[in-house]
C-alpha cells in the first residue's frame, strides 16, 4: 500500500494549489480526481481568461465581500495569503494580466496559462496526480491515519484534504462528494443552494419583459428588509426567462425564495425632474422622451403597460409621470426561482465553519481538512471565490507541513 503525507481529493483551483504548496514544503502529496481534465472551472471562468483574484479585497476586513453563516471565518486565511501574494506568483510564471473592472484581474491570453502554472507548481513539489481516479471509500484507521480506497488501489495518508467544490455546473463534474464525507465523520453542513446565478420568473408575469432579452444597462439592485438590505451597482441583462448580468448574479447570493428584488433602472437620472422638464418643453410622446433617459426598448416596453403614458408628454398628468418615474426607479419583482446549479457560478452553503479551524482548515475530525468552495464561504462575483481558494489552500498546506516539520 502506497503511503503519502497528504491526499488531496479534487484537482480544481484549491486542490491543485494546496498540493503544490504542500509538495514544495517537503510533503509527499497525491491528488485524486474522478475527472480526466483538471481545473475545468478555471478554464471556463472569466470568458476563458480566468478572473483569478480581486486586488480590492480589504485584508483588514475581507469578510465584507463573502457570504457565510459566519463571514468572519474567512478573515484569517484571506489576510495571511493576499491577492498581492498570488499576483506575485502569477508574475513569477510570466503570466500577463489586466484589470477589467472594480479590481478584477484577468489573464491577458488564456485561463490555460493559470492552469499550466498550477500544474508547474505541483511538478516542482513532486506531486503525484491520479486522473481519472474516483474515491470509493475513506476510512480513519486506529493509528490516526486514513485509508483511501480508490479506483487505482488503496493508499494511506496521515492527512486528507477535501477540495471537491460544490454542486454548480454538474456538466464539468460537480458532485456532492465533499458534503458526504463531512457527514460521514459527523460534521455539520449548511444546506447548499445555487449562487451567482441568473434569476427566473413565471412565464405569464414575465411576458411583458421577455421582448427585452439581450438588453443590458447599469442599475442599482437590492434585496432584503431594512435590517438585512444589500445592494449592488452593476449591469443588468434581460433574458427570455428572467434577469442575469453582474447585478443579478451578485444579488442572487443574498436573495431568498419568495422575497422580492428592487431595481432602479435609471440610477444616474433624476427621473421626476427630467420628465417634468420634458413636459414643460416638449410635444413628443412620453416614450420618445423616456428613450432619451433609458434605452429605447426599455422605454417602449414600460410605456406599453399604462394607457396614461401612451400620449404626448405635454398631455400626461403629473400623477401619471410621477408613477412612471417611481416604477422605473423602484421596480419591485419577485423571482420564482433561478437557473439552478446548471448555470450557477458557485454553490452557497457547504461544510459548516463551526466544525473547521479558521487558522488551518482542519475539521473536528483530526487530519481531515476542507478548502475552497466545499466550505460555507462564498465570495462576490469578481475574483473573490478564486482568492478564497488560494487562501484556504495555502493555510491548509502550511498547517499540514508545519505539523510534519514541527
Amino acid at each position: 500500500m502506497q503511503q503519502f503525507d497528504v491526499v488531496v481529493v479534487g484537482a480544481g483551483a484549491a486542490g491543485l494549489f494546496c498540493a503544490g504548496v504542500a509538495g514544495q514544503r517537503g510533503l509527499r502529496v497525491l491528488v485524486l480526481d474522478h475527472s480526466e481534465a483538471v481545473a475545468e472551472k478555471i478554464r471556463i471562468s472569466g470568458g476563458g481568461r480566468a478572473n483569478f483574484t480581486n486586488r480590492d479585497i480589504d485584508v483588514r476586513a475581507p469578510q465584507k465581500h463573502f457570504v457565510s453563516e459566519n463571514p468572519n471565518f474567512c478573515r484569517s486565511a484571506l489576510s495571511r495569503y493576499t491577492p498581492a501574494d498570488f499576483i506575485a506568483l502569477v508574475q513569477k510564471h510570466g503570466i500577463t494580466f489586466h484589470e477589467k473592472h472594480k479590481g478584477q484581474l484577468f489573464c491577458d491570453r488564456s485561463a490555460d496559462d493559470l492552469i499550466a502554472m498550477l500544474l508547474a507548481e505541483c511538478a516542482a513539489g513532486g506531486v503525484q496526480r491520479w486522473q481519472p481516479c474516483g474515491v470509493r471509500a475513506l476510512h480513519a484507521t486506529e493509528n490516526g491515519t486514513y485509508q483511501i480506497d480508490t479506483e487505482r488501489g488503496t493508499v494511506q495518508s496521515r492527512a486528507v484534504v477535501v477540495a471537491t467544490g460544490g454542486l454548480s455546473i454538474p456538466k464539468i463534474g460537480a458532485t456532492d462528494f465533499g458534503y458526504r464525507i463531512a457527514r460521514q465523520f459527523g460534521l455539520r453542513t449548511i444546506e447548499p443552494r445555487p449562487g451567482l446565478v441568473p434569476l427566473t420568473f413565471d412565464g405569464k408575469d414575465w411576458a411583458p419583459y421577455a421582448q427585452l432579452a439581450g438588453l443590458s444597462l447599469p442599475v442599482l439592485i437590492e434585496t432584503g428588509d431594512k435590517k438585512s438590505r444589500i445592494g449592488f451597482a452593476e449591469d443588468l441583462l434581460f433574458t427570455h426567462r428572467g434577469l442575469s448580468g453582474p447585478a443579478v448574479l451578485q444579488i442572487s447570493s443574498y436573495w431568498r425564495e419568495g422575497t422580492p428584488i428592487r431595481i432602479n433602472l435609471a440610477p444616474n437620472v433624476d427621473l421626476p425632474e427630467a420628465l417634468g422638464r420634458a413636459k414643460a418643453t416638449s410635444r413628443k410622446l412620453v416614450s420618445n422622451e423616456l428613450a432619451t433617459l433609458v434605452p429605447s426598448r426599455l422605454a417602449d416596453a414600460w410605456v406599453a403597460q399604462d394607457k396614461d403614458w401612451q400620449r404626448p408628454i405635454s398631455e400626461a398628468s403629473d400623477k401619471a409621470l410621477a408613477r412612471l418615474a417611481e416604477r422605473l426607479a423602484r421596480w419591485e419583482i419577485t423571482p420564482t426561482g433561478s437557473e439552478g446549479y446548471r448555470k450557477a457560478e458557485v454553490t452557497l452553503g457547504g461544510v459548516d465553519t463551526r466544525d473547521l479551524s479558521s487558522q488551518t482548515m482542519e475539521s473536528r475530525q483530526s487530519g481531515l481538512y476542507f478548502i475552497g468552495e466545499v466550505v460555507d464561504v462564498t465570495g462576490w462575483l469578481g475574483g473573490y471565490n478564486f482568492q478564497w481558494a488560494w487562501a484556504s489552500a495555502h493555510a491548509c498546506a502550511v498547517a499540514i507541513s508545519g505539523q510534519k516539520t514541527g
